[in-house]
């Protein structure tokens, strides 16, 4: 891609109350217009939300934007509808043993409450307060329990068992870095007792050694980093096995949205150790180890997709997607939805701007000149984001961020008459994600508090 050196924040204010305003509509028309006895919405077909039974792990998304649109406007009825609908919604996720997306679900609604009264943005209630807390206690515990141990450490399984690793998890292991931050615990067989930051962690490096190359010859295709979507283990010894793929091209071909999903997870669990202590760190091999191999894998990860991404800062949906080649020279112009052989993925773009902007404010912090780098090219991506043909204007059209991609494998993505790829809607995840990124770019533009998944904590504020 190319970056622009010279945006800054602020250049995004009038494209943000674009977006804010455009934003309500959207939310609005899901809760007027959706059936939710259909299930949770899910992605658009026709510009009409509709759902895909595979796992439970978009309602959270659904949720949360009402909670991040108050945040971002004040506009109270999305307080209420939000707050309710976690109230009425929300409590089957905490207790769902099936899937690894806790911290999708329940840090966006019920975190995003708790954050918001500690911040003094809605008021204090004790009882509420405490509801908060305990969902979200539980919900990390829960996720925890999904562990396959492995010689040199371990990891939280994705819902196709315990033999598989996915690269998404990474940004679901804030669930148990927020209930961990809370004071609970895994309690196991024998009243044995789990430290939840210790499991987040480990989960972290095995993420970092197993999903993400570094150019260091690993295998025929070892590119400084790239990501399998799955990684394979033999759970009887819990040796590395292979690496996979479920919603990409292929286990040696980088899909792009599980690139971007380790951009933004290891960014923010960066900005998440900066704010403990040594001792917290030490059972996990020390500061230093951990920093090392996330700021390695951060890296690497958001390198990959500014040397991997079209002009503009939008990506295909697969590095190695098989007709790419017929596009041309996919990296020197901007990236095209509408073309005649491979998708573009706007939900990828959404997730990954979020990771450069994180990476790139924490180096700066750091004091690590590259991280302008990372910083200018996370407002690159968005401001793109916020613009034709990716902002959607058409209020018959319930998506926000068009031209996402669910599953390209299984042809889940409705392709309109006459084309031969899918392109033109939306998804929870992509809709929520520029959401986050428009609201972090917000606060900074506006001089708020720093705005962080374990703002919930009521600590860790970064200046």
């Amino acid at each position: 891609m190319k970056i622009n050196p010279t945006i800054q924040a602020a250049d995004l204010t009038e494209k943000l109350k674009t977006f804010w305003s455009l934003s309500a509509q959207k939310i609005r028309a899901i809760d007027r217009d959706y059936d939710p006895a259909q299930g949770t919405p899910v992605f658009t077909r026709q510009g009409h939300y509709t759902t895909r039974g595979w796992t439970e792990w978009t309602q959270g998304f659904q949720i949360g934007s009402a909670l991040l649109q108050f945040d971002a406007t004040g506009e109270a009825d999305f307080l209420t509808s939000g707050r309710e609908a976690t109230r009425e919604r929300m409590s089957p996720h905490v207790g769902h043993f099936g899937v690894h997306d806790h911290g999708f679900n329940n840090v966006s609604t019920y975190g995003t409450l708790l954050r918001l009264m500690h911040e003094g943005r809605i008021a204090f209630n004790a009882w509420e307060k405490e509801t908060y807390e305990l969902a979200l206690k539980l919900s990390g515990a829960v996720q925890a329990k999904r562990w396959t141990a492995i010689p040199d450490g371990g990891f939280l399984y994705s819902f196709n068992g315990p033999h598989s690793l996915f690269v998404d998890t990474i940004r679901s292991c804030r669930a148990l870095v927020v209930s961990h931050g809370l004071g609970y615990n895994l309690w196991t067989d024998n009243d044995v007792k789990i430290n939840l930051l210790e499991r987040a962690i480990q989960h972290g490096l095995a993420t970092a050694k197993y999903a993400v190359y570094y150019g260091e010859g690993r295998d025929t295709y070892d590119v400084r980093g790239r990501t399998a979507h799955e990684s394979l283990f033999n759970t009887n010894d819990g040796q590395y096995r292979c690496p996979n793929s479920q919603q990409g091209y292929s286990g040696f071909t980088t899909w792009t949205r599980g690139l971007s999903w380790a951009m933004l997870g290891f960014a923010e669990q960066l900005e998440y150790l900066a704010c403990l202590e040594d001792a917290d760190l030490s059972a996990c091999g020390g500061r230093d180890t951990i920093e090392q191999a996330f700021t390695k894998a951060a890296t690497a990860t958001c390198d990959f997709y500014i040397e991997n991404t079209p002009t503009d800062g939008i990506p295909y949906w697969d590095t190695g997607a098989p007709n790419l080649h017929k596009l041309g020279d996919t990296l020197n112009q901007p990236a095209d939805p509408f073309n005649a052989y491979e998708p573009v993925d706007s939900s990828a773009a959404a997730i990954g701007a979020q990771g450069l902007l994180r990476l790139g404010q924490h180096l700066q912090q750091s004091g690590d000149i590259q991280g302008e780098r990372y910083w200018q090219a996370g407002l690159t991506v968005l401001n793109r984001l916020l613009e034709a043909p990716y902002l959607s204007t058409d209020r018959a059209h319930q998506g926000l961020i068009l031209h996402s991609i669910y599953h390209r494998p299984n042809g889940w993505d409705h392709v309109p008459e006459g084309s031969s790829i899918p392109y033109g809607e939306s998804s929870l995840w992509g809709d929520y994600h520029a959401r986050e990124a428009a609201l972090y770019v917000q606060r900074m533009i506006n001089r708020d508090p720093y705005y962080t998944f374990f703002g919930c904590l009521g600590q860790g504020s970064i200046s």
